[in-house]
């Protein structure tokens, strides 16, 4: 899941924060926040990877609630949802501390949509 940074994403105290905000934000906000610093943050090569990471999973949670919203017909989405809920909430609190120390955080579901 995480691993540490390789030489060429050596991150800032600066980037690590901008990271730390993308995942914090993507709890709250989805998408917007991971899609603006990367289109922002082009410069910054550790922001670049974790807002694409963010971003990825983002989708992918999306596209997960949308199928937990036409499952509630069946009444399997109310747990689909749930459990989305939940794991969407657990993956961005361990990238946001995988950002504060500087690691790269992968998640292991995400559909890379964005490389």
């Amino acid at each position: 899941m995480s691993k540490e940074t390789s030489p060429a994403l050596a991150a800032s105290q600066e980037s690590r924060n901008m990271a730390l905000l993308i995942w914090i934000g993507s709890i709250f906000f989805g998408f917007i926040p991971s899609l603006i610093l990367y289109l922002v943050k082009k410069d910054d090569a550790y922001v670049q990877d974790q807002s694409k990471e963010a971003l990825n999973w983002s989708i992918t949670a999306t596209i997960g609630y949308v199928a937990g919203v036409i499952l509630t017909f069946i009444l399997i989405g109310v747990l689909v949802l749930a459990a989305l809920g939940i794991i969407h909430l657990v993956f961005c609190v361990m990238g946001a501390i995988a950002a504060s120390e500087g690691k790269t955080f992968r998640v292991p579901f995400a559909l890379r949509l964005i490389k």
